[in-house]
């Protein structure tokens, strides 16, 4: 549909959604790459896939027509970013800012900041519902994707989803399929709400208690990489269901110190207020795969997480991004799941992850 309201010869995003909904379903019900694609948590080896971003890989990152597909070929948990609208709404997008994934600058040329950038916050829900969301490019470019094999930029129509819609999708799909499915949000950059005047942890813990998402058996795991922003959602805020401290390669929240974090004494600190760590892969294995060199600064990390009761989850594994010492993204994963025994991973491509864990640690 086009920005007047008639239709247009494209797909609409409800005529793709519904279409992505059947060939996701039929995939993951009936089996894909080549087996029965079941829910990993499911089979012996009780690791999970992620669904980074929904099925990132394939689709535009967070759209409900991601979150489909990445339910469809049986991710475990499916990964979404929130971020706050001017009017207080929650809605899934990744970065606070929306340059980058969405055509705000040919609707709203007007509206960016003294930065150049176009801000979630600086917006209405009706008006972001207003936007179409596209293949991430470059920083600074309309053109330049970041993954060029990935899905055709501008080739269809998607919208940004609100936190509910997300849930509302995941629960429904979970009563048509019999599934249990979980959810994993990520609180993007509370200080920055904060100092523009909203606080994001009480608006989405709202909505998800609502959903019934806040016990310690909830199919949820809540993120952040504000360490001290956490502790309060913990501490101030009641939050009772799972809770993962991200882990980053700079410092780039308030009191965050990663380097330190990642010790031992470090993560006995974080398993105070969280139930696991979700680090960067190259934080356990450089880019040559040793335990050696920066940005790796405990080589027994997993190991020391898991004394500590903590489960670890790093991010993100992609089949067109891999580290030298891999040719295929189902090597990189079979090394993390098996040899390196991570509890998760974070994927753009679930259903590579779910067919690794199918296959076990021998194939």
């Amino acid at each position: 549909r086009d920005r007047g309201g008639d239709w247009s010869s494209d797909v609409c995003s409800s005529d793709l959604c519904t279409i992505v909904c059947t060939l996701a379903l039929t995939i993951g019900l009936n089996g894909g790459y080549g087996q029965n694609t079941v829910s990993a948590a499911s089979t012996k080896n009780n690791k999970i896939v992620i669904g980074h971003r929904g099925a990132c890989g394939y689709l535009p990152e967070h759209t409900l027509e991601s979150y489909s597909l990445a339910y469809g070929l049986g991710a475990d948990y499916i990964e979404s970013d929130v971020c706050l609208t001017k009017d207080g709404i929650p809605v899934i997008m990744h970065d606070i800012t929306i340059d980058t994934t969405t055509d705000v600058a040919k609707l709203y040329p007007n509206r960016k900041r003294a930065d150049g950038h176009y801000y979630v916050i600086d917006f209405t829900i009706s008006e972001i519902k207003t936007l179409s969301v596209h293949e991430r490019t470059q920083e600074g470019s309309t053109t330049n994707v970041v993954y060029p094999g990935r899905f055709p930029l501008n080739s269809a129509h998607f919208e940004v989803p609100t936190l509910e819609e997300y849930i509302q999708l995941v629960q429904g799909l979970n009563k048509s399929t019999g599934k249990d499915i979980g959810i994993y949000p990520e609180l993007k950059q509370p200080k920055f709400h904060t100092d523009n005047g909203q606080d994001i942890g009480t608006v989405a813990l709202k909505v998800l208690r609502k959903y019934g998402y806040d016990t310690p058996k909830s199919k949820c795991y809540l993120q952040c990489f504000d360490p001290s922003y956490l502790i309060k959602v913990r501490t101030k805020m009641g939050a009772k269901m799972k809770i993962i401290q991200l882990i980053g390669e700079e410092p780039d929240s308030p009191g965050a110190n990663y380097k330190k974090m990642m010790t031992d004494a470090g993560l006995a600190k974080v398993a105070t207020y969280a139930n696991g760590i979700g680090p960067w892969y190259e934080q356990i294995l450089d880019v040559d795969g040793n335990k050696v060199k920066l940005p790796v600064t405990n080589p027994n990390l997993v190991k020391d997480a898991h004394k500590h009761n903590l489960v670890v989850h790093p991010y993100t594994f992609r089949k067109d991004d891999l580290p030298k010492y891999v040719t295929s993204v189902d090597q990189l994963m079979k090394r993390f799941y098996f040899k390196e025994n991570v509890d998760g991973i974070f994927t753009d491509f679930s259903d590579h992850a779910v067919k690794v864990l199918a296959n076990g640690p021998k194939k």
